[in-house]
């Protein structure tokens, strides 16, 4: 992967942690009228982010099972008391994990400790990676490779 690919997937996820931050905040009823307005507003064409609404859809759609892993995965947390920012990192890096063999475990994990460091507090780091790191354990692959569909 190029590096202008690994900043664009970059910015895709950003974008896909931005929106599903808010999304857990307030669901939208109309999710297609949500996404184009959401998408408009950022600096670069929607097209851009392709990569990023692949993901706000995936986790839209898996999202009762992504919650039923992190509720329990998170050891002495009670759901609805996990920080919101650090519910949508989970749920994108979860998704990924569990859904995206194209994407090596290990590269969501580093990705969502990224995302964490930028938009979260410092304890956020350490909850998120022991979650996914359980997560990784569980799958039986490589953490490293990417595995064909």
């Amino acid at each position: 992967m190029s590096k202008a690919q690994f900043a664009q997937r970059r910015d895709g996820r950003v974008a896909a942690l931005q929106y599903l931050y808010a999304w857990s905040l307030n669901p939208p009823a109309d999710l297609p009228t949500d996404l184009r307005t959401f998408f408009e507003d950022l600096e670069k064409p929607r097209e851009f982010y392709a990569f990023g609404e692949e993901l706000i859809h995936g986790v839209i759609e898996h999202a009762a099972e992504i919650d039923g892993k992190i509720r329990a995965l998170a050891q002495n947390w009670e759901f609805e008391r996990i920080a919101k920012i650090d519910l949508a990192i989970l749920r994108l890096a979860l998704f990924e994990m569990l859904h995206r063999k194209d994407i090596p475990p290990i590269v969501s994990i580093n990705e969502a400790i990224d995302l964490s460091k930028q938009f979260s507090n410092a304890d956020a780091k350490r909850f998120i990676n022991g979650i996914l790191d359980r997560v990784k354990d569980q799958l039986g692959r490589d953490a490293r490779k990417a595995t064909p569909e």
